[in-house]
């Protein structure tokens, strides 16, 4: 089974961070939620591991708010 990552892995994070924030400017609130879909949808591709989005997932959601029933 593979493991996800979640050890600082980037060489330049705040370059990464500038260049995810800069990716909203001058969106609507709607849009920008659509580039985020985009953007998740992407790199779940190119993860290409559904344990390993499984894992980011449970990692993303806040802990407050429980999973839905499958």
């Amino acid at each position: 089974m593979a493991e996800l990552n979640t050890a600082p892995n980037l060489r330049s994070p705040d370059d990464v961070y500038e260049r995810l924030v800069t990716l909203h400017e001058g969106l609507t609130e709607a849009e920008s939620l659509k580039v985020w879909a985009k953007l998740a949808l992407t790199l779940a591709n190119h993860i290409g591991d559904a344990e390993v989005i499984t894992q980011a997932i449970a990692v993303a959601r806040p802990r407050d708010v429980p999973a839905p029933a499958d």
